[in-house]
């Protein structure tokens, strides 16, 4: 039988996706990339904020019409499973989160052809992004109880995995050729916290990482700012191999704002924190994610928020408006936001952020950078390249450049920027 996968949402999902398809393949499913051409279709949703719901909702219905084995799974089924199970019966099988521990034996009653054995290993997957990088999730859930995130209720509560078995998931990435490591979970910068039987943090387990040295790039990501140490800061200005990326998600400035989301910290403390990298990291490249049209954000919380970002000119910034999502504490906070207001707001600010990345791009021309070839365009005739100016996730700008020989992807190559837009940089190789 032939099994095809659609994995939507984070790429914490996306690992979740890839131990799913190495237990098929371990069953002797031959894995495909035509919806059409296979037998069993499985959805791994994601179900964040009401965008990615629909975005899942819309994906289910679509795989609906293949008339094959349809198999759902993922965020959306752990919050909605009774509800998914009455409104879309040409679904054959609905998988919650907590259900994963039984996948195989649910999966047994719709497969009726075959004995299936087996479980989700972390340690086992198909990895599914381009051969040369790899995701390794560290941790599960989320403590942190932001009053507008549906995560904990999803996910549950914060668990790291125990590190041996993390560097023994590391290890055979290494094995698989993978030259970019990326480190995720939810909390990352909490790894270790709720560790009892031998100390370690996050800093220990990238000391740990980096003594593999056939990671030529190890990449970081969803550090929570009250978790940031000097020492994880000084780590990664020193480490060569160690993106100096700081993926830090503020969602906003205003102290009132924050602990109305039961954000920890306040504006003073995120000002200092940005100077302190700038500081110690000078070639830091900094990314954050905000929220506008909170429930009672005013204008003024939203002027002073815009005035942040200027301050602060983030490298990259990605903003939602507020989803409000039911189970969460701001469901039912008083003084919800228009959508009318909440666009607007969103523009605003992405209008802003547009002039300071045109202003930061214009300020590497004439910088050389070195990273991986991700791809070729046959159009243009150039190639693509990530460097610690852009994560593997496509939310951040294209270095695109140039080249006279012919490159392979995963190659080590370094690019002069020669110019810019907005978003993306563009050079030529430097042989």
């Amino acid at each position: 039988m032939k099994v095809g996968l659609v994995s939507l949402g984070c790429a914490k999902n996306l690992v979740d996706s890839e131990m799913i398809l190495s237990l098929m393949k371990k069953n002797g499913f031959e894995i495909v990339d035509s919806k059409e051409e296979a037998d069993i279709i499985i959805v791994n949703t994601c179900g964040f904020i009401e965008s990615s719901k629909q975005e899942s909702i819309d994906t289910i219905f679509e795989m609906t019409q293949l008339h094959k084995i349809l198999v759902v799974t993922g965020c959306l089924v752990e919050r909605y499973k009774e509800e998914l199970e009455k409104e879309i019966p040409e679904v054959d099988l609905f998988i919650s989160i907590r259900e994963y521990p039984h996948f195989i034996e649910l999966l047994n009653t719709v497969i009726k052809n075959k004995n299936l054995s087996g479980y989700l290993d972390l340690s086992s997957r198909v990895i599914s992004t381009k051969p040369f990088t790899a995701y390794l999730k560290i941790s599960e859930g989320c403590n942190n109880r932001c009053t507008y995130c549906a995560i904990p209720l999803i996910r549950g509560g914060f668990k790291s995995f125990d590190k041996n078995e993390i560097i023994s998931q590391a290890l055979s990435l290494k094995d698989q050729g993978v030259k970019e490591l990326v480190v995720i979970s939810q909390d990352t910068t909490r790894y270790g916290s709720d560790i009892k039987e031998y100390q370690t943090d996050i800093v220990d387990l990238l000391k740990e990482l980096l003594k593999i040295k056939e990671f030529e790039y190890i990449r970081l990501l969803y550090l929570y700012p009250d978790e940031i140490s000097d020492e994880l800061i000084e780590l990664m200005g020193k480490e060569k191999r160690l993106t100096p990326y700081f993926d830090i998600p503020i969602q906003h400035c205003s102290s009132k704002v924050l602990k109305d989301m039961h954000r920890r910290g306040d504006k003073v403390f995120l000002t200092n924190l940005f100077k302190k990298i700038k500081e110690k990291v000078p070639n830091a490249i900094l990314r954050t994610t905000l929220i506008v049209g909170f429930p009672g954000e005013t204008d003024e919380d939203f002027n002073e928020l815009v005035d942040f970002i200027k301050e602060i000119e983030f490298d990259h910034l990605g903003a939602f408006t507020y989803s409000r999502e039911e189970g969460t504490p701001s469901y039912d906070f008083i003084n919800q936001v228009s959508e009318k207001t909440k666009r607007a707001r969103f523009n605003k600010i992405m209008k802003e952020q547009k002039k300071i990345s045109f202003k930061k791009n214009k300020e590497r021309i004439g910088q050389i950078h070195e990273g991986l070839v991700i791809g070729y365009d046959f159009d243009s005739n150039t190639y693509s390249l990530r460097s610690h100016f852009n994560a593997p996730d496509d939310i951040d700008g294209a270095i695109i450049f140039k080249s006279d020989r012919p490159l392979e992807e995963g190659e080590k190559v370094k690019v002069k920027i020669t110019t810019c837009d907005s978003y993306n940089l563009y050079g030529e190789i430097i042989d």
